[in-house]
């Protein structure tokens, strides 16, 4: 799969921004990270890159919240070195074509997908810290 820089991801979420029409992708608000609702069809989606630079190196699970979200927060950063947007990849709704981070939670017994839509306004290229 493609690797999605901070650049490019930025034009794929300004492009969402400007997308204008009425779409099933967006019925439900996905402002914040959520369980994938029962109402998208994931056929209706396309995969077009992924925000995991290397998928040979263990990614980090620390979060970025500078102004104190929390992950489900509807104002928490998209931040592409951090979790979860660091294990996402990138889908396009093929209705409309606006875009959206998905990632497969997995944890004790289960695994869900998540997703998120892609919002300019809340991308933030910050490095890690070390």
């Amino acid at each position: 799969m493609v690797f999605i820089d901070f650049p490019a991801l930025s034009a794929l979420a300004a492009a969402s921004a400007a997308v204008s029409q009425k779409c099933s992708c967006c019925a439900v608000p996905l402002d914040a990270w959520q369980r994938l609702p029962t109402s998208l069809e994931l056929d209706r989606f396309e995969e077009i890159g992924t925000l995991r630079e290397d998928p040979y190196e263990e990614p980090t699970f620390d979060e970025y919240h500078p102004q104190r979200t929390r992950y489900d927060s509807v104002d928490a950063p998209i931040a592409p070195r951090y979790y979860p947007a660091n294990l996402s990849q990138v889908a396009r709704c093929l209705n409309c074509g606006r875009h959206y981070l998905r990632y497969n939670e997995a944890g004790g017994y289960f695994t869900e997908l998540r997703i998120r839509a892609l919002r300019s306004a809340l991308l933030a290229d910050a490095p890690l810290s070390a």
